[in-house]
């Protein structure tokens, strides 16, 4: 993986972020999701030799910086972190860019498309929806499958049940998809309970300060000014339970396109082939 790639500590203001970077052409940078770090991006050699690919861990994940606690999350909002990427971008000489985000990471991307409209080119977002029409849209069959999201809420209980069996939690982790590498890198970051804080925290963050900004957003018509690509697994349970993302995106998107990947919920790790595909003729 990352065959040719850079990798680096970069100081964004607030901390540093681990990044790798490589590949040539126009700038895509990928965000990774929960509980994941950047190594989770087997996609970037097959769209390295198109694009230059910047993959950081995002703060809070990863060998990334921890921000400072707050009551409402602030530090881990997904505006916050959005200004990191804008800032590692800047740094690495672009002022123009597009992105793609999985899972969690899809919600800074969309933070970073909607805070910073003249920014970002195209944005991708893989396996979401906005945090607001989760939240909304949710029954007791999202609070049966899903119920990390309110557990996670809570104050220190969710740190304490992790770290007493990290890889346990995390049970769904497949090496063999992911390469000895990236599983060696996702079990140290899983291992540290100062990441595990960061992490929850991100999810803390998503029913207080992240849904105060989706709600400000919609409440004064604020629209996402790029074309968006949206996809989502097919043998995930996003549609069962929301129905198609891509009525739920329209309300916040003019251009909008999409379609469903044969793959489970981690399709960069599952299937690779056809997510470098799908990014390659959206941002082509």
């Amino acid at each position: 993986m990352f065959c040719g790639f850079e990798l680096k500590t970069i100081d964004v203001g607030p901390g540093q972020l681990r990044v790798r970077h490589g590949g040539s052409g126009q700038p895509l940078l990928l965000l990774h999701g929960h509980p994941r770090t950047h190594m989770t991006w087997a996609v970037a050699d097959l769209l390295s030799p198109y694009y230059t690919i910047i993959c950081p861990d995002l703060r809070g994940f990863g060998k990334s910086f921890q921000p400072q606690d707050s009551p409402d999350s602030h530090a881990s909002s997904k505006r916050e972190k959005a200004m990191d990427c804008l800032e590692l971008m800047r740094i690495l000489g672009y002022r123009t860019f597009s992105v793609a985000g999985h899972d969690r990471g899809s919600y800074v991307a969309f933070r970073l498309a909607m805070d910073h409209p003249f920014a970002v080119q195209r944005l991708a977002v893989i396996d979401s929806i906005p945090i607001i029409d989760h939240l909304e849209r949710m029954d007791w069959r999202f609070a049966r499958d899903w119920y990390h999201w309110f557990f996670f809420s809570q104050e220190l209980k969710p740190e304490a049940a992790i770290n007493a069996n990290p890889l346990g939690w995390y049970d769904a982790i497949k090496p063999e998809l992911m390469g000895k590498e990236a599983y060696g890198d996702l079990v140290s970051a899983l291992t540290d309970p100062a990441v595990i804080h960061g992490m929850v925290e991100d999810y803390r963050a998503g029913l207080t300060v992240d849904w105060k900004h989706d709600v400000e957003d919609r409440n004064h018509g604020r629209k996402i000014q790029c074309p968006l690509l949206c996809l989502w697994s097919r043998f995930d349970d996003l549609v069962d339970h929301f129905g198609d993302p891509l009525q739920i995106w329209r309300s916040w998107a003019n251009d909008v396109q999409g379609h469903p990947l044969d793959s489970g919920h981690h399709v960069a790790e599952e299937n690779p082939q056809a997510l470098a595909a799908s990014l390659r003729l959206f941002f082509a």
